[in-house]
């Protein structure tokens, strides 16, 4: 995959409490800032299998795509790879435990850019970490509070 963004952030939070929260499909619209709307289309609880549906605003269009959990350790990783989508992509959160109850927060977003997006990977890179390090800055506050 010709696109491959990776953000990481600190966050004074216990791991678990972060993991629990990110991997809530229900709270993608309030930390997640491109997406509007996301769906569990699988049954609980979430693990490998389960299917998100999510509609987002990227560069000025709405993407209706669904990703699917190929990876899943509760309270540490989650890969989604999209069975729907306008291009191929794979998401990665990943959250490590440090001392002194922080959690470093990463987010790996691979894909490759296809028909309206298809112009280049190399542009859509910076606009993808950017997005990204906006959806850490808005996790870190909102387990802060």
């Amino acid at each position: 995959m010709a696109l491959d963004v990776v953000v990481t952030a600190e966050i004074n939070k216990n791991r678990k409490d972060v993991a629990e929260y990110a991997f809530e499909p229900t709270n993608d619209p309030v930390w997640i800032g491109a997406i509007t709307q996301a769906k569990l289309l699988t049954d609980r609880p979430i693990e490998k299998g389960t299917q998100v549906q999510r509609l987002a605003k990227f560069m000025g269009k709405t993407i209706d795509y669904i990703l699917e959990v190929h990876d899943f350790e509760p309270d540490y990783l989650m890969v989604m790879e999209s069975v729907k989508s306008p291009f191929p992509m794979k998401v990665t959160y990943k959250f490590d435990a440090l001392e002194n109850n922080i959690t470093l927060a990463q987010i790996r977003v691979q894909g490759s850019a296809g028909g309206y997006y298809g112009f280049a990977d190399f542009l859509m890179a910076p606009i993808v970490k950017r997005n990204l390090k906006g959806d850490l800055r808005r996790l870190k506050t909102i387990m802060e509070k």
